[in-house]
């Protein structure tokens, strides 16, 4: 049984990851190519020739201007997914064709819409505008990750684990002791889950990039929007600073914290993660630091996470985990992700 809800968008790559050249990755557990035409126009298609499944990304296959012609065979399908040309005969078979999928490119990402192509909805995408702003400046990567998607939820939502598993680096020990609210917005199909801490010790990652020292307000405002983007709202201020009634805010320093949790395939994912900042615009060691910083946290995510997808996989059926406080947000986003696996129920005029 499928735990990947099919009619979603999800993150593919990174914009600058795809450029004249054929870049394939696998979303969802359908292996898809990626290119852009000379005009610059993204192409989605699938990564196997209709003749032989040979992979399209694979060399020798090549492009030729606008057409993506088979290393293996020759067969050559324009941009559009439809086959132009075969070897040893003029005539091109009707049903030589490959799937094509709807992509959008907005905010930095590239967004592939995997399901019925007919339900694709470009305004449903979630945004996160702060990856491209000319008031922030952002750091971004991604890291394969040997386990379900879910666990990467679960981890996320409960950012206790940064006072254990990221000491040194994110976590102190304010994290783990402040508690928790949670709520769903069932419309929008987000969950919220807010930390704030007004007087906590200030990790290595913030007192290097900031410059704060001492004791420091520290707040964490997750929003999730399922099945794939995770925002962390993070705030980082002295101590008995508060935003203005008008929600500016001058005495903190603002760090958005953006995954996008693709399934590459039921037991693997794809890790992109990015981190914008509204301070030291043009300061590049301090880019740098985060960056290093952050991949270095988000490897020790995926060191864990590779473990628990091994443990789970070798547990006796009918194992029953414990839940406490700080798992509502992480339970409320497994209850939403339920529910997308779930058909639409039937109207009384299409019984």
């Amino acid at each position: 049984m499928t735990t990947i809800p099919r009619d979603q968008w999800y993150v593919a790559a990174y914009g600058r990851e795809i450029g004249h050249d054929l870049f394939s990755r696998t979303i969802c557990g359908e292996s898809i190519l990626f290119w852009r035409t000379e005009a610059g126009q993204l192409t989605a298609m699938s990564d196997r020739c209709v003749h032989r499944r040979f992979p399209l990304s694979q060399a020798p296959t090549r492009l030729v201007g606008d057409s993506v012609v088979c290393g293996y065979h020759g067969f050559t399908y324009g941009a559009d997914g439809a086959c132009v040309a075969v070897p040893g005969q003029t005539r091109v078979p009707r049903t030589a064709r490959l799937r094509t999928y709807p992509v959008v490119e907005q905010d930095s990402f590239v967004w592939v819409w995997i399901g019925d192509p007919a339900l694709a909805d470009a305004t449903r995408i979630p945004r996160a505008p702060w990856l491209v702003s000319p008031d922030y400046t952002s750091v971004s990567g991604m890291e394969p990750l040997a386990a379900r998607f879910g666990l990467l939820v679960d981890n996320l939502l409960d950012l206790s684990h940064e006072t254990y598993l990221h000491g040194g680096y994110i976590g102190t020990p304010e994290v783990a002791s402040t508690p928790i609210t949670t709520e769903v917005d069932e419309a929008a199909g987000i969950v919220y889950v807010s930390r704030h801490m007004d007087d906590a010790e200030c990790p290595p990652f913030y007192a290097t990039s900031t410059g704060l020292t001492g004791r420091i307000a520290r707040w964490q405002d997750i929003e999730y929007t399922p099945p794939c983007l995770y925002k962390l709202h993070s705030r980082i201020a002295p101590v008995g600073s508060l935003p203005n009634p008008d929600g500016t805010d001058p005495d903190a320093f603002h760090v958005e914290v953006v995954y996008a949790i693709t399934p590459e395939t039921e037991h693997s994912t794809h890790d992109f993660w990015a981190v914008a900042r509204d301070f030291a615009l043009d300061d590049t060691s301090v880019s740098d630091f985060i960056a290093e910083q952050n991949r270095t946290v988000v490897l020790q995510d995926v060191a864990a996470l590779d473990v628990l997808e091994q443990v789970i996989a070798t547990e006796p059926a009918g194992y029953q985990e414990l839940s406490i406080n700080i798992d509502t947000g992480g339970l409320a986003a497994r209850r939403m992700l339920a529910a997308m696996l779930r058909p639409e129920p039937a109207t009384a005029a299409g019984r």
